[in-house]
């Protein structure tokens, strides 16, 4: 295969790049900001695919986020590219800040009060919710009885507020992440477009 890597990365090695990805954090920024820059669409598509991709990145479908963007992309008739790379919003360095304002923001509305230290208690709450899902797939080809009590607790707890209290900071950033885009591509795009006239006329003042 043309893209397939020369030397496999290790279980560890892609861990530690997920969190801190080779050449830093600064280097995968400046890389997104130039990939979104040099999409070929118009600026206000490019806008709303990013846009739907940092909203996907609000929500508590953690490791869907891209199919998301996408679904959300569609109706809105957004660049689907710009839609899967808005979802980089949900790094490694931002997953507990989105978590901890959907969360919040869910507990509100529904009316309630988190239990303390929810933030913290995340990643085992997910862990469980998780190995309870994989034992009942299991068991559907196996004599094993489903386990419903972690993925129960999860869904209370954090599942349900999650969903629900994603929506208004999602917007809120997703809406501003829009209206920052479009002039920056728009500025960006013109600038291009001015730099290759500028070599065309110089191409027909050249003596030929």
């Amino acid at each position: 295969m043309v893209f397939k890597r020369r030397v496999r990365r290790s279980v560890r090695a892609f861990l530690t790049e997920a969190v801190y990805p080779r050449g830093g954090w600064k280097r995968a920024f400046e890389y997104v900001k130039h990939r979104i820059r040099r999409l070929p669409d118009t600026p206000e598509k490019i806008g709303r695919g990013l846009s739907t991709g940092v909203f996907a990145s609000f929500t508590p479908f953690i490791g869907l986020h891209f199919v998301v963007a996408i679904a959300l992309s569609k109706p809105l008739r957004g660049n689907y590219l710009a839609a899967v790379i808005g979802t980089w919003f949900g790094n490694p360095l931002t997953l507990v800040p989105i978590s901890a304002a959907s969360l919040h923001t869910g507990y509100f509305l529904l009316g309630h009060r988190p239990k303390e230290r929810l933030i913290e208690a995340l990643p085992s709450l997910f862990g469980g919710a998780t190995s309870d899902l994989w034992h009942n797939l299991k068991a559907l080809f196996t004599p094993e009885h489903a386990e419903w009590d972690r993925l129960a607790v999860f869904n209370h707890e954090v599942f349900i507020p999650y969903l629900i209290g994603c929506v208004i900071p999602g917007v809120i950033v997703a809406t501003l992440v829009y209206f920052l885009t479009v002039p920056l591509v728009r500025a960006y795009q013109d600038g291009r477009r001015k730099a290759l006239r500028d070599k065309l006329e110089l191409l027909k003042k050249r003596p030929e």
